[in-house]
């Protein structure tokens, strides 16, 4: 697909598997027609939408540094500073257009951050983490996928350093070490846009 539409990324989210979402203390029965929440979903719709406008394509698409074909702008890992450069005229026209969080820059900059860190982890250590992860960011760029990138840490006492807590939990960390990579435990929070996204990169 590559592009996906805003019609197409409305009806993508309402053919996920069905999300229980609580808001003020209150179970929500319909999700997506929740003012709030609608219209955070009508800021990410707008990622697609002016990629369809033939005004503001060259702003918001670009070439996939993988795989050579025009996909969404917030799909894409970065190759040079000129990339660096267009993004942020892209987040600007949003800006403008949007007047509020257009929700897609979290999981774009944590693309870009464990494109490179897995490149490096494997010239270090003989691992193959980078090229799973370029196969991920296949089906993120023919999918056109809204990312949510969950960063925060809850950690509970913020006084105190992650090994200090009561609840090891409250951090995300290594519990076993294996042949095939690691296992984790722990919590991280979302950024915003977790109800909107189809993945969550943590």
């Amino acid at each position: 697909m590559a592009l996906m539409t805003g019609k197409e990324y409305r009806e993508s989210l309402r053919n996920r598997r069905p999300l229980t979402v609580y808001m003020a203390g209150e179970k929500l029965d319909d999700v997506y027609n929740h003012p709030i929440i609608a219209a955070s979903i009508n800021s990410i719709a707008l990622t697609y939408e002016l990629a369809e406008d033939p005004k503001y394509r060259e702003a918001m698409t670009t070439t996939s540094a993988l795989t050579g074909n025009v996909i969404n702008r917030f799909c894409h890992l970065h190759q040079s500073p000129e990339d660096l450069y267009k993004k942020v005229g892209m987040q600007r026209l949003l800006g403008q257009k949007c007047g509020t969080c257009f929700q897609r820059c979290v999981g774009m900059d944590s693309f870009n951050a464990v494109y490179s860190t897995t490149y490096e982890i494997d010239e270090a250590h003989g691992t193959s983490y980078h090229e799973r992860f370029k196969a991920y960011m296949h089906e993120v760029e023919e999918g056109d996928l809204v990312v949510d990138g969950c960063m925060t840490d809850p950690k509970g006492d913020r006084s105190k350093r992650p090994s200090q807590l009561s609840d090891p939990d409250l951090y995300v960390h290594v519990v076993e070490r294996r042949e095939d990579g690691v296992v984790i435990r722990g919590a991280k929070t979302h950024q915003t846009g977790c109800i909107n996204s189809h993945h969550a990169m943590v």
